[in-house]
């Protein structure tokens, strides 16, 4: 085990040196990033800090959004809050009601099961990496960050065991029969569509809850993400679920994210099957 945690933080430091001495400067000199609201030092808790006036979107010299920190810079996505249905909060004005999605019925009874248990199984807690939309809505902190030299985005997660996830955007396909091992967080590849990156992913297993109210799916999951930040205070998350074993039709939703700046996200490890005693309160 302490081995194999070596090599991963061995490989982790390689491709963080790449990342920041590669990274191109932006198009224009990196507009200061607007002071951190009151709350923020929490770090990607559960509440987000009052939303700050907007600095532009900063972007790389070929004009596409940049998701993490300019040079020089630091900061967060406040993850910690949103949800893929109901419109409250920072929830889509187009997201469907709970009472609104396509559940087959095998799925919605599995959904209010966990829902009446509140959520005690939730495999979450027990240290289990957040797989499709639970990773933009998992608490203590979300960083994106682009190497464009090797063609891929990194997501990497301050909740949870602090795992990281590679979408490829070298224009590779997904893996196909046997090549395709279900995971966690499944095999992305995406490109640029304007200002959006576009995210494709399939290749999940069935030991996570894709959202923290226990939206069930099945080995059949198939992701299309849509990721903007529109302003630089904001990350937009838009996702289309098509999972045919648990959804009669496939249905979208999404939320935004607050960008937390000047702060790195808080130091939390979740490993070795430990437990989230504060959550296991379940029937």
């Amino acid at each position: 085990m302490r081995i194999h945690i070596a090599a991963q933080a061995i490989v982790f430091t390689g491709l963080g040196a790449s990342l920041f001495s590669q990274a191109p400067a932006p198009a224009t000199a990196p507009v200061p990033a607007p002071p951190a609201g009151r709350g923020a030092a929490r770090g990607g808790g559960r509440g987000g800090a009052p939303k700050q006036p907007s600095a532009p979107t900063p972007r790389y010299p070929d004009g596409h959004p940049m998701l993490s920190a300019p040079p020089g810079q630091i900061g967060y996505w406040n993850s910690g809050t949103g949800s893929i249905t109901g419109k409250g909060g920072n929830g889509l004005p187009t997201n469907l009601d709970v009472s609104e999605v396509p559940f087959q019925p095998w799925a919605k009874a599995l959904f209010e099961a966990r829902a009446a248990t509140q959520s005690r199984n939730d495999p979450h807690v027990r240290c289990t990496p957040p797989g499709g939309p639970r990773q933009f809505h998992t608490p203590f902190g979300l960083l994106i960050y682009e190497i464009p030299e090797a063609k891929r985005v990194l997501v990497l997660s301050g909740g949870g065991p602090r795992e990281w996830r590679v979408i490829y955007t070298d224009g590779r396909p997904h893996p196909s029969g046997d090549d395709v091992g279900p995971t966690y967080l499944g095999h992305s590849v995406g490109h640029w569509e304007q200002d959006t990156l576009v995210v494709d992913t399939v290749g999940f297993n069935e030991k996570f809850w894709m959202t923290r109210s226990g939206l069930p799916h099945t080995e059949a999951l198939h992701l299309t993400e849509r990721i903007s930040r529109p302003d630089f205070n904001t990350l937009k998350y838009e996702v289309t679920i098509d999972d045919p074993r648990t959804y009669t039709k496939p249905w979208s939703g999404g939320h935004t994210i607050s960008w937390v700046p000047n702060q790195d996200f808080e130091e939390y490890f979740c490993q070795d099957n430990n437990r989230d005693m504060d959550h296991m309160v379940g029937k």
